[in-house]
């Protein structure tokens, strides 16, 4: 038997998975969570041989999930699930040590096959999503703009953005302009929404 940890925080979406899970014959879901965190604490105390974790949930998400398992119990393969994958949540999963990244829009058997997949050792990437990693733009921005843009948001006052990256404000400034021109965006709201929606964020 292949044993299984489900981690969602939507509970219908958590359970309707665990009983197509069980439906086969040699899957058994093991443990489940409703947080990352809670994953982690349930991989560890459980052992499943693959965890299946969607990509946004609270405490700890789907990357970070699939980062402290390959750390802290590296025979357990992670198994991302995703409502709205970008090509770069694609790269930064297969970063963390995930060895499968599944649209939850996939057909019902398909989550059952890559399980079996990737405890056999081989990985999975949804191939729709494959070929938009293929031709999607790499990020332009540097990682202390993605950072001063993240917690500026679309509308954090500069002067709080200094304080939490501890920069001068002329700095952030500087780096909020640089991030408005590489993006070609009329503003910083655009220019975060453009990030957004690119999966840099």
């Amino acid at each position: 038997m292949i044993r299984v940890l489900l981690a969602d925080d939507e509970e219908l979406i958590r359970v309707a998975v665990a009983a197509l899970l069980d439906l086969e014959p040699d899957l058994e879901v093991v443990a489940q969570a409703a947080d990352g965190r809670a994953a982690v604490q349930a991989a560890l105390a459980h052992r499943p041989d693959v965890a299946v974790v969607d990509l946004e949930m609270p405490a700890l998400d789907g990357m970070g999930v699939a980062a402290e398992l390959a750390r802290a119990l590296p025979s357990c393969a992670v198994v991302i699930l995703t409502g709205r994958g970008r090509p770069a949540h694609l790269r930064r999963a297969l970063g963390t040590g995930a060895r499968g990244f599944l649209a939850k829009g996939a057909p019902g058997g398909a989550l059952a096959d890559v399980v079996r997949r990737v405890h056999a050792g081989a990985r999975y990437v949804d191939p729709a999503l494959a070929a938009e990693a293929l031709i999607a733009p790499e990020c332009p921005l540097t990682p202390r703009e993605l950072e001063v843009l993240r917690v500026a948001g679309a509308d954090a006052p500069v002067s709080a953005v200094a304080r939490r990256t501890s920069l001068s404000q002329g700095t952030v400034r500087n780096h909020l302009a640089a991030v408005v021109g590489k993006l070609g965006a009329g503003s910083r709201a655009e220019a975060y929404r453009i990030a957004v929606d690119n999966g840099w964020l």
